[in-house]
């Protein structure tokens, strides 16, 4: 079964005005639709390969196209319109499991907010930056992850695409700026669901 361009669960305006209406349809109609085809045809010429030669060479095009896919079906529903301007629940973090994580592991809310974005922003050139939860000592941690790589080390709290695809139409080459804004829009909610389920599944 070919992959799908999963639905936004919000109008393309939705997140204004903190990502604009512009580089959400972008966003979402282009650039993730282009790594759904691309994966769809790796997997394709995958399948008919005749040699291990062949299906090495597509091993590159199947980890960026599917990493592009997984990231960013996982990036929309990281985001919600906005608690400050009426519409939804995005930048509101309720008192719970994962607001009192990020305090007992970053000292409070704010600081944990500026310490992912000085790691995020410290990207060079593409990539994401993540809170994920480590398995191994069930901490939260910052992680950063190149290009369209996944998070494979830790399990996906919160991610953040910092492609300049993401921002660059409204904020320019300021990613701080982007990065500032885009907390108005981050749904906790959906972020609170992950890591309670992953706490609780390690009971």
């Amino acid at each position: 079964m070919s992959h799908q361009l999963p639905d936004l669960p919000y109008a393309y305006d939705g997140l204004e005005p903190y990502i604009s209406k512009q580089i959400m349809e972008l966003h979402h109609k282009k650039h993730h639709q282009t790594y759904v085809n691309a994966l769809n045809s790796a997997e394709a010429a995958y399948a008919k390969a005749g040699s291990a030669k062949e299906r090495i060479a597509l091993q590159a095009a199947l980890k960026f196209n599917g990493g592009g896919h997984i990231n960013h079906s996982l990036f929309w529903k990281n985001l919600a319109p906005a608690h400050d301007e009426g519409r939804g629940c995005g930048g509101q973090l309720k008192d719970g499991p994962l607001k009192k994580a990020l305090e007992k592991t970053f000292g409070s809310v704010d600081e944990f907010k500026k310490q992912f974005n000085t790691t995020t922003a410290g990207i060079q050139g593409s990539g994401w930056g993540w809170l994920g939860l480590n398995p191994a000592n069930r901490e939260l941690e910052l992680v950063t992850t190149p290009n369209q790589d996944p998070l494979l080390t830790h399990v996906p709290i919160i991610g953040i695409d910092i492609w300049e695809h993401a921002y660059y139409l409204q904020y320019l080459n300021v990613k701080a700026d982007y990065l500032s804004a885009i907390w108005h829009v981050i749904n906790f909610d959906e972020a609170e669901k992950r890591y309670k389920a992953e706490m609780e599944s390690k009971l």
